[in-house]
């Protein structure tokens, strides 16, 4: 009689990796050490041709927990798509092979899933490291993602960048199933993946612990991949707010925050879908009475009048966004309800 097959982990680690070898034993270690140790750890080899095979073999042989899988297509999303249709757990959570868990990521992440059923993705507060190769930019988006925790707030902020660290995340296998899984395109397949959960009507949070020391790397993928530029998330953006039931409710009564040249390059993705504003606001003195393509350019006073539009603010400065954000909410503006920010 052959003995029963054995129970399904509550958790699948999904790692893709491509000649990760200097930093893929530190990662593992980290896992490894987890306090929640029911997992099985998919790891899915992307066409590597450094060490990182033969290490998870010898890991693998230590450790039952751990699956060694070899894409059968290439490339990152060809990965994690593979790695997910062999996932035994009801959550996944993401990691990526050179970044290092907090030794309670998996317990906290699966104790928070368990008490809200309805919560389909859940990421956690990161930490870049090694310090000396943050840019300020990085930092200022750390900052930001790391205050963006309730899914309100996500669902509020969902347009202005991706608001979690992929290798953060533990989510429902069935939700991400149920929307065909990860999609290969122009475009950052994560920030896709999360405006398609958004657009599906998935709740998302974010842990305020620092689950995840999340290295910065001068090769990191949104670096140097074109589907990672700001071209492609501005692409990606607007085919996701052009359908969002928020503003098609409310086309006819658009107004966009920024005249500036590039905000008007930025948004122009937006208009190729149809929609036109009635009015650009900006704070350029030498900008207001003019008129943009037919349209006028007016002060953020004009908000104040017997009017309730809907804003998109396209202005990208955390600092000057903040500002904005405080000004319409003292108009009585609600935040995504009634204006949106976008990055």
């Amino acid at each position: 009689m052959e003995p029963p097959p054995p129970q399904a982990p509550p958790i699948s680690i999904l790692l893709p990796f491509h000649n990760e070898a200097a930093m893929l034993e530190a990662c593992l270690d980290s896992i490894r050490a987890q306090s929640f140790s029911d997992y099985e750890l998919l790891a899915v080899n992307d066409a590597s041709s450094d060490r990182s095979v033969a290490i998870l073999e010898r890991r693998a042989r230590e450790d039952d927990r751990i699956r060694l899988l070899h894409n059968p297509g290439r490339g990152l999303v060809s990965a994690l798509n593979h790695g997910l249709s062999r996932a035994r757990g009801n959550l996944v959570a993401r990691m990526d092979a050179d970044d290092i868990m907090h030794p309670h990521r998996l317990q906290r992440q699966q104790d928070f899933l368990r008490r809200r059923p309805e919560i389909s993705l859940l990421g956690t507060c990161v930490r870049l490291f090694p310090q000396s190769r943050i840019q300020k930019g990085y930092r200022e988006y750390i900052r930001w993602q790391n205050r963006c925790l309730e899914p309100r707030d996500i669902a509020g902020d969902i347009y202005i960048e991706s608001p979690f660290a992929h290798p953060s995340v533990m989510f429902r296998k069935k939700a991400v199933q149920d929307l065909g899984g990860y999609r290969d395109g122009p475009f950052p397949e994560d920030y896709d993946l999360w405006l398609r959960l958004h657009h599906a009507g998935h709740q998302m949070a974010k842990l305020p612990d620092i689950l995840l020391n999340w290295r910065e790397r001068p090769d990191r993928v949104s670096r140097v991949d074109q589907r990672c530029s700001r071209e492609a998330f501005d692409r990606l953006r607007a085919h996701h707010l052009a359908s969002d039931p928020r503003l098609k409710a409310r086309r006819d009564e658009l107004v966009i925050w920024g005249a500036g040249r590039k905000t008007r390059k930025r948004c122009r993705h937006l208009l190729g879908h149809g929609y036109r504003p009635q009015a650009w606001i900006d704070i350029d003195p030498r900008k207001i009475g003019n008129r943009l393509d037919g349209v006028p350019v007016v002060s953020p006073g004009w908000l104040e009048l017997d009017r309730r539009p809907f804003v998109l603010c396209y202005v990208a400065n955390h600092g000057a966004r903040d500002l904005i954000a405080g000004q319409l909410h003292a108009m009585g503006y609600r935040r995504g309800e009634d204006y949106l920010m976008v990055g």
